[in-house]
């Protein structure tokens, strides 16, 4: 396997990023098929090496919203597995045939524990990625408030 680039892991050093590639699994996943479920207990971290995974969210138990779809090679999602309390908040199937690289939540906090510069960079990466997560819902609200006060002027 080649190692998989994942931009929770820029910044690490050769090193470091061999030592996580024996702990990477690659994974093929047809279009559709559920890699997990909101409220699950969150284990694997997820990285996109192809294609594309929908995140979605629960409005009841038989209707998902759709949130976002993660096209980008590089990406990853399962964030909530590397912060407490390991619950995934978010649901996510594949939105096309994919390949992803995985890695349990446990393997890579024993590698972080060993290796604290490790810890910081993907803890720093991970809040780049929430804070660019937030700017684009922010984005989303704003666009349904003005069109939500367009309509009732009329």
């Amino acid at each position: 396997m080649n190692r998989p680039f994942c931009h929770l892991f820029e910044g690490l050093s050769e090193i470091q990023l061999e030592r996580l590639n024996t702990l990477m699994e690659e994974i093929s996943v047809k279009k559709g098929q559920r890699l997990f479920r909101e409220g699950e207990a969150a284990e694997l971290l997820y990285c996109i090496k192809q294609g594309a995974v929908e995140m979605l969210t629960a409005l009841d138990d038989h209707i998902e919203l759709p949130i976002a779809i993660l096209r980008s090679e590089g990406g990853y999602l399962g964030m909530s597995s590397l912060v407490p309390p390991y619950i995934y908040s978010l649901s996510a199937r594949s939105y096309e045939d994919s390949i992803l690289t995985v890695i349990k939540r446990s393997q890579l906090m024993e590698h972080v524990k060993d290796d604290p510069e490790m810890g910081y960079f993907i803890m720093s990466n991970l809040a780049k990625t929430f804070l660019d997560r937030l700017k684009e819902t922010r984005q989303e609200v704003k666009i349904h408030f003005k069109t939500l006060f367009k309509v009732m002027q009329f």
